[in-house]
């Protein structure tokens, strides 16, 4: 039996379908992993930048208890986090919270 016309046009139709899903597929890959690559970029920069000062190291500290996934805390656990020189006393400065 011969592929008629409408049989020959669903069929470039399915490929071209099939075609864009495996395009929007590799878009959202793609996405994925810059997401993944800029999150991993500013939690180094979080961590460096608490190395040198107590503001961030006490906001890194924070943000660590208060994460929702237990899996995530545990990450953690053996972590020894920063121990920042003390930011030198500024007459008229704010406390790393934020409160004078």
């Amino acid at each position: 039996m011969a592929e008629t016309e409408l049989e020959r046009a669903e069929k470039r139709y399915a490929q071209a379908k099939a075609r864009l899903q495996a395009i929007r597929n590799r878009e959202a890959t793609r996405q994925r992993k810059l997401d993944t690559r800029r999150k991993v970029i500013l939690g180094g920069a979080l961590m460096d930048l608490a190395e040198r000062d107590s503001g961030a190291a006490v906001m890194l500290e924070r943000l660590i208890r208060n994460l929702s996934r237990e899996q995530d805390r545990k990450a953690f656990e053996d972590w020894e986090g920063v121990s920042p020189s003390p930011a030198p006393d500024v007459p008229g400065g704010s406390d790393p919270d934020g409160s004078t």
